[in-house]
């Protein structure tokens, strides 16, 4: 009966070691699995992550690339001169067409004119100078009021411009009740075949 009791005290102290490194086993399971998952999710969100990028920064570069392409073919196409439907017409007339388009490039883009002053054919032009039979040519001095993305607006919408022209200066104040409001002045030369 003795060793029935040793066997059974064996037992029972194998037992309750096994049930206790059952118990540490299933604790240290319990914090491992969920840093596992989390890990496996980690890896998997990186490898995603990865890819994106990659496509993003593919795209990006085609981008660029077509940018710069269609930037090249912008700067190597000069643009023609304005073309009057009639010859013969003096200044005032063959401008005033051109002229009515850039209002309408500035009314498009919601900008408030203060001014706009007109020199038919200055002196101090090149054209005028060179080629005065050539080319009638006005210089226009316009005063503007407008928001940083009006302004932003209208110059390229002025750059796509289908007809030559001389963007000759640009002084730009904000105005002083409201930053985002601008005061611009800004003098643009005309030209147009004679």
């Amino acid at each position: 009966m003795q060793e029935i009791e040793v066997y059974f005290r064996k037992f029972k102290s194998i037992i309750l070691i096994l049930l206790l490194v059952l118990i540490v086993f299933g604790y240290m399971i319990s914090k491992i699995v969920p840093v596992v998952t989390d890990i496996y999710e980690i890896s998997k969100n990186y490898k995603t992550a990865v890819t994106n990028l990659a496509d993003k920064e593919r795209t990006l570069q085609n981008l660029k690339e077509k940018t710069a392409k269609a930037e090249a073919e912008n700067n190597n196409t000069p643009k023609d001169v304005f073309k009057p439907i009639e010859k013969g017409m003096d200044t005032e007339s063959v401008i005033a067409n051109e002229f009515s388009e850039i209002l309408t490039l500035i009314r498009g883009n919601a900008i408030k004119t203060r001014s706009i002053k007109y020199e038919y054919d200055p002196k101090d032009d090149n054209f005028v100078k060179n080629v005065p039979d050539k080319y009638h040519v006005a210089k226009l001095d316009i005063e503007m009021i407008c928001t940083y993305k009006e302004f932003e607006s209208f110059l390229k919408e002025l750059y796509k411009h289908e007809h030559f022209l001389d963007m000759a200066s640009f002084e730009i104040v904000p105005y002083d009740k409201d930053k985002k409001i601008l005061i611009i002045k800004f003098q643009l030369k005309l030209y147009a075949e004679k």
